[in-house]
């Protein structure tokens, strides 16, 4: 059970991290538009960021072992999909088809280990989990990057085809070796809910994405009747949460303060870390032509350091209190991305990008667990399960609303500082062109980013206001509610 928990879970890691190394490769080799590649992140990012709650839900309703199957059967099948794909309509339906059997597969791949092991084994049970999935999250895009490198722009299809033989020993494991758990007949899911906020994040990505041809930018009239659209669905949703028999989302929980600011700073931090992550490589692989082997070793500086120092950092906010490491990891990480909105310029990966990814990955891995930490102690024990599927979701979809917002900066911004008549886009590999086309090219792919760095920065030390004036500055207390 725990090694075919770790196998479902790395697909789904993997497929998260190396999407932004293989970009560039899939946007040359389809080809796909910039509007495309975005929806190609967005569509597995909106299904799986909107119905990890009910999925999480629909384990414990159904059957733990009966849905993880499920839900890897649909991420398997989605990436054959995916490797086979001729065109980015189809590769956007299978991602997806992939979100929604991640949405199942990911909860379930926890909850799976913290039913089947008794208490005194279930610690080192979920380590073993979180260190082997930490390891595929980093290896996972330095090997996509090598990929790459070594056998060419179409080689991107092996990263989804990677997921085949893992998909398949997981689902033998758990067909043949788990025997089936006993489920809760008389649990009911909130689909309805479901249903209000997958229509709102698919509104307001759509609004803010588009769907045009190369270089096209959505009409600011329609940006504003998808962000109002959104709004009003959002209400819905709030309006029919309050009413639900069993909301996917309790309510009651944003009463409590500590609670609601560990998620407003969760979605400004992951929103800045989902754009640096997702337009850096389209930055140096597209603009400046650096390798994507070179290009993943920016994923590797926050699995290392979150991996050494968050057990000590979340030992500290357990003894006195989340908001200090938090609030200093959010200033760190908000002076990095600040300074690299400066030395992005000089177009260096080695010595003006890396350093400060370094030093960024130094502030998460302050934070991280101090903002698990805070979000678990905010609520009463039984309410545990339910506080860290919320905010697992809202990291989520901080991750999908930066990805398409700054897909809208970058749309909007990037044709504004070509010269006239440049049928180019952000990011995009440029090929057996102009030398002074390319030094534009790259000049104007810089200057987005810089753009989107700052924006990143400005949220980062929003959020750690937000945590020095929510969070607790002493030892695990009471939940206050306002």
């Amino acid at each position: 059970m725990l090694i075919a928990a770790i196998l479902a879970s790395s697909m789904g890691f993997i497929d998260g991290s190396v999407i932004s190394i293989a970009t560039p490769a899939i946007r040359a080799t389809l080809p796909a538009t910039l509007a495309e590649a975005l929806w190609i992140n967005n569509a597995y990012m909106l299904f799986l960021s909107s119905l990890i709650l009910i999925g999480g839900a629909a384990g414990d309703r159904y059957g733990l072992r009966r849905m993880f199957i499920i839900g890897i059967a649909i991420f398997t099948g989605a990436s054959i999909a995916c490797t086979i794909a001729p065109n980015a309509e189809i590769l956007i339906v299978a991602r997806a088809v992939q979100g929604l059997g991640a949405a199942i597969m990911v909860p379930g791949s926890l909850a799976i280990i913290a039913k089947a092991y008794p208490a005194n084994e279930r610690g080192k049970a979920i380590g073993i989990w979180a260190a082997a999935s930490a390891l595929t999250t980093a290896a996972g895009p330095i090997l996509g990057g090598a990929a790459l490198s070594l056998f060419g722009e179409q080689a991107w299809r092996l990263l989804f085809a990677i997921n085949l033989p893992f998909g398949a020993v997981a689902l033998g494991m758990l067909w043949f070796l788990v025997p089936p758990d006993e489920a809760e007949g008389g649990r009911r899911l909130d689909v309805v809910g479901g249903a209000l906020i997958t229509l709102a994040l698919l509104v307001l990505a759509f609004g803010l994405t588009g769907t045009g041809g190369e270089g096209s930018v959505p009409d600011p009239g329609s940006v504003a009747t998808a962000v109002m659209v959104s709004a009003v669905l959002v209400a819905v949703f709030v309006w029919w949460e309050r009413r639900a028999a069993v909301p996917m989302v309790p309510l009651s929980l944003f009463r409590i303060r500590a609670f609601s600011g560990a998620n407003l700073l969760t979605f400004s931090l992951y929103f800045g870390l989902s754009a640096m992550l997702f337009y850096l490589p389209m930055t140096v692989i597209g603009g400046w032509g650096v390798t994507e082997a070179a290009a993943a070793i920016t994923f590797v500086p926050i699995t290392v350091f979150v991996g050494l120092l968050s057990g000590r950092a979340g030992d500290y906010a357990g003894k006195h209190g989340a908001a200090l490491p938090v609030t200093a990891g959010a200033l760190i990480v908000a002076s990095a991305y600040a300074i690299l909105a400066v030395t992005v310029h000089w177009q260096n990966f080695w010595l003006g990008v890396l350093p400060l990814m370094v030093l960024s990955a130094f502030g998460m891995s302050l934070l991280v667990s101090p903002l698990s930490t805070a979000v678990m102690t905010s609520v009463d024990d039984e309410q545990t399960g339910t506080a860290s599927g919320i905010n697992n979701a809202v990291s989520r979809v901080a991750g999908l609303v930066a990805v398409a917002a700054m897909g809208l900066l970058a749309a909007a911004l990037y044709p504004m500082l070509m010269p006239p008549g440049a049928e180019t886009s952000f990011g995009e590999i440029l090929e057996g062109t102009s030398q002074a086309r390319a030094a534009d090219h790259a000049a104007a792919t810089t200057n987005v980013f810089s753009t989107i760095a700052l924006v990143t920065a400005v949220l980062s030390a929003l959020s750690a206001v937000i945590a020095w004036t929510t969070l607790p500055r002493t030892g695990q207390a009471e939940p206050q509610r306002t």
